[in-house]
């Protein structure tokens, strides 16, 4: 599976998402940059303050892609695959906190 490929479902979409997850340091950035996201969410919903989801792009995405950049040394799969990386994001997230995904994956 390359970059080049064209995928239809998230099922096929998921191995290939993982094998460019595969550095300790990227996974650490998206699930942090996750983990982010969920407190910004709860706590503008908790307190009201529905401007601090104006940051919910920017923590998600910043942290992951300095993860691809700079220590994957990829290109995220969120320019091709918009929706099948978002989605991949939540799951390795889910899967990374149950222990289904390990930090130091060699996917």
């Amino acid at each position: 599976m390359t970059s080049d490929t064209k995928f239809k479902t998230l099922k096929e979409f998921y191995p290939f998402y993982l094998s460019e997850h595969r550095n300790p340091v990227c996974r650490k950035l998206h699930f942090s940059g996750t983990a982010l996201l969920f407190v910004i969410l709860i706590m503008a919903l908790a307190t009201g303050k529905y401007i601090w989801l104006i940051s919910i792009p920017f923590v998600g995405y910043g942290f992951a892609w300095v993860g691809h950049f700079f220590f994957e040394k990829n290109k995220p799969a969120t320019f091709q695959y918009p929706l099948f990386s978002l989605v991949s994001d939540f799951k390795l997230f889910f899967d990374l906190l149950v222990g289904k995904e390990k930090f130091n994956s060699e996917a």
